[in-house]
């Protein structure tokens, strides 16, 4: 039966299976288990069947990886000849290892383990997770050559076939056999490229398409496309998209670096850049492929030499001048696509410009099954876990989590391994495992890349932490958790999440807690923006900031962008005339930031402040800091609470009551009350240091008591910071809040703001 060849998933890669369509294998009499043949155009090769994916059934597709794809000499939607095959057990086969691999013991029954139900044909090489190359995706796996079989043919391996080593090293049978250097197998194919199936779709449909059938384009009289232009954050796999390609389509692969053909000498550049694409023509059908194409190809109006300005002239010409350039596809890759000179952006040089994105949840599973594939893993692991808390975490950083979390695994049996011994044990390595707990440690040392600039330590402070102010703490749940914890019940409300929250208060309420809380709870990125270091002296520098900031929150969401003390950044435009307007185009950047044309998505900005009358209005309407949340002076049960916190891991004498000091207290707030207990602990310290001797510290140290007179001195020295009169004008506020909210509803704004 003739089927039609598609990747295989990324968990199922590297293990010799085909996943064919139901309907196909019930035609053919195949069932789960069985061997096939699987011919090409000039290969063969034989593949155990996998049940097919429900989304293939009566499509006429055979899923195989790259490996397979390879020894049948076929690429994706290529047609391949599919039967039954009769495969022998293998009573014995001999495996040539590599020269450096410093192994030793047992390893015949790791490499049998490893095999078991896999078919093997004399001369195939194939990669195992053997020894330390298993921390990491298929092309880190070690590359073993089937020296012979016994029977001759292809063979299946199961428990009781014999497994002999090789005395030559695999590179010397190769080198005999004439076989070239890629060790029979793809460094990377479409199977190592986790969560960006559609973007690879984009590049096959402009690079494999045209080069494998330029009849199509004849018939269609067009020219096909020539250049493609990958751009997006770094880490998300721009390079890897192009190595992929190249390996699937086998096509001469040139990359150009920046920095290696630029050259102090007059026309040497030129010259190296015509003699990459004149050796491309030569062995066409090629790829060129310049990494950071930013750094060799700068706008030319901005360029800061002579020779950057030449080099884009050249590039320009080569890629669409006088001169033919044939089956030569150029790819670029960059992270600041906007820093390109804008005439290679054009139809006819970059047709193509492709965003290569952050992974989104689904995303960064599939790339967690890319370099868990030949991981040890325990049953414990759960992938779909850490999927979903690494926000905005790229390919290279979820690459990094997966290495962090095998280093933890090595570092458990690091004792037992001989570090002078020249080989390891095999039944160390068969001990190896990696556990849920190795990636929960390695998660706490890898953060965002993206957010390495401005990312500050989520902080560790719960909502058991802030004392009282339960309304505060609901309104907070309500804007900011459940949009990211239940987006369904949003999407079938057709109700958009809140942009913004503007908390405000007297000093000291709590406002900065509850923040940090907030970034604790919410489980999202969290970015941290003290108001005043933002303004800058120069001239667009501050906007710049701002529009940095929001960008690595979009980048990154779902992000908690909060600003602390905004009303520093934020005044009321027309008021102030001696900074040069500073403030004014901050305000004025923040504004099209939170209600722009670019829409904010799973990007909430939490502000604080003591004075709210300071602030713009228009940053306080609807859209923008449209939730206006007062941190009020606690009361009595708030005050109880606040004590409780503060007090909850400290030795209290039993004469202490938690409703006397909150009633004593009134118009304390928050860092009052952790004052009063600070003071009253200190005082305790202080009797206790002086009435004991160093020597009977140790002894008598669990005796210290915290007495309620301790807490009572305490209150007469810290005095309430907040007023009546503070009081009365924040509830003002208030009160003014709400009365807008209702004028805003009832009259047209455009009205409002002429009055």
């Amino acid at each position: 039966m003739k089927l039609i060849v598609k990747p295989l998933k990324q968990k199922d890669a590297g293990r010799g299976l085909a996943a064919i369509d139901k309907q196909a294998a019930e035609e053919l009499g195949l069932e789960g288990g069985d061997y096939i043949r699987i011919e090409g155009s000039d290969g063969t090769t034989i593949a155990r069947v996998w049940p097919g994916y429900p989304e293939d059934r009566g499509t006429g597709v055979i899923r195989i990886d790259g490996q397979l794809r390879q020894q049948a000499d076929v690429g994706i939607d290529d047609r391949v000849e599919v039967s039954k095959a009769d495969v022998e057990p293998a009573s014995r086969i001999t495996i040539a290892l590599p020269q450096r691999l410093g192994i030793r013991g047992n390893i015949d029954a790791l490499i049998r383990r490893e095999l078991s139900g896999k078919p093997v044909t004399t001369g195939q090489t194939v990669r195992l997770p053997l020894g330390f190359g298993m921390m990491g995706s298929q092309g880190q796996a070690i590359p073993l050559k089937i020296a012979s079989t016994q029977p001759s043919g292809t063979v299946v391996v199961t428990d009781s076939t014999e497994v002999q080593i090789s005395e030559k090293p695999a590179e010397q049978i190769r080198e005999a056999e004439g076989e070239s250097g890629r060790g029979g197998a793809p460094d990377v194919t479409y199977e190592d490229i986790g969560g960006l199936d559609r973007e690879l779709e984009q590049v096959r449909e402009m690079i494999e398409l045209p080069m494998r059938h330029p009849e199509l384009f004849k018939r269609l009289g067009i020219e096909p496309p020539k250049g493609v232009l990958l751009h997006g954050p770094p880490g998300t796999g721009k390079t890897l998209i192009a190595k992929a390609v190249a390996n699937e389509i086998d096509a001469h692969f040139h990359t150009i670096s920046g920095p290696e053909i630029m050259s102090k000498y007059y026309g040497e550049s030129e010259e190296q850049l015509r003699d990459v694409f004149e050796e491309a023509e030569e062995n066409a059908p090629a790829i060129v492929f310049i990494d950071e194409i930013d750094s060799i190809a700068p706008k030319r109006g901005e360029a800061g030499g002579d020779v950057e300005r030449r080099v884009v002239a050249q590039l320009l010409s080569l890629m669409d001048g006088l001169e033919e350039r044939g089956e030569v596809v150029v790819i670029g890759a960059t992270n600041r696509v906007d820093a390109i000179d804008p005439a290679l952006r054009r139809g006819g040089r970059f047709d193509r410009e492709i965003e290569i994105g952050v992974p989104d949840q689904n995303g960064r599973k599939e790339i967690l099954q890319v370099h868990t594939r030949n991981m040890p893993l325990t049953e414990g692991v759960d992938l779909e876990e850490f999927a979903e808390n690494t926000h905005g975490f790229v390919g290279a950083d979820i690459e990094s989590l997966t290495k962090e979390a095998a280093m933890n695994a090595l570092r458990r049996i690091r004792p037992q391994i001989d570090l002078e011994a020249e080989e390891i044990e095999a039944e160390i390595l068969e001990s190896l495992e990696v556990t849920e707990d190795d990636f929960k440690q390695a998660m706490k040392g890898i953060e965002p890349s993206a957010l390495r600039e401005v990312f500050v330590e989520v902080p560790d402070v719960t909502w058991t932490d802030v004392g009282g102010l339960e309304d505060t703490k609901e309104r907070l749940r309500e804007t900011i958790q459940w949009p990211l914890d239940y987006p369904e019940v949003f999407e079938a409300m057709d109700m958009d999440a809140a942009k913004g929250v503007l908390m405000y208060g007297p000093p000291g309420t709590g406002k900065t807690l509850l923040a940090k809380a907030v970034a604790n709870e919410s489980d999202s990125n969290f970015i941290s923006v003290k108001g005043p270091e933002l303004l800058d002296k120069y001239v667009g520098e501050s906007e710049k900031g701002v529009r940095e900031i929001f960008s690595k929150a979009r980048e990154n969401a779902p992000t908690v962008v909060f600003f602390d003390e905004i009303d520093a950044i934020a005044a009321e435009r027309g008021r102030n005339t001696g900074d040069s307007g500073v403030t004014e185009r901050v305000v004025s950047q923040l504004l099209t930031e939170l209600d722009g044309l670019e829409s904010l998505e799973d990007v909430v900005v939490v502000a604080t402040t003591n004075r709210p009358d300071l602030i713009d209005s228009a940053l306080l309407r609807p859209g923008r800091l449209d939730r206006h949340v007062h941190v009020p002076v606690p009361d009595e049960d708030a005050r109880r609470a606040i004590f409780e916190v503060h007090t909850r891991n400290k030795p209290l004498a039993d004469d202490v009551d938690l409703d006397e000091l909150a009633r004593e207290s009134e118009g304390y707030v928050g860092a009052d009350v952790e004052a009063a207990c600070r003071e009253a602990a200190m005082a305790a310290s202080r009797e206790f240091i002086r009435s004991v001797s160093p020597e009977e510290m140790g002894e008598t140290l669990e005796n210290v008591r915290i007495t309620m007179d301790h807490f009572e001195d305490a209150l007469d020295q810290v005095n309430p910071s907040v007023t009546e009169e503070t009081r009365e004008r924040y509830e003002e506020i208030e009160q003014r809040f709400k009365r807008s909210e209702v004028e805003r509803e009832s009259e047209p704004e455009v009205s409002r703001t002429f009055q």
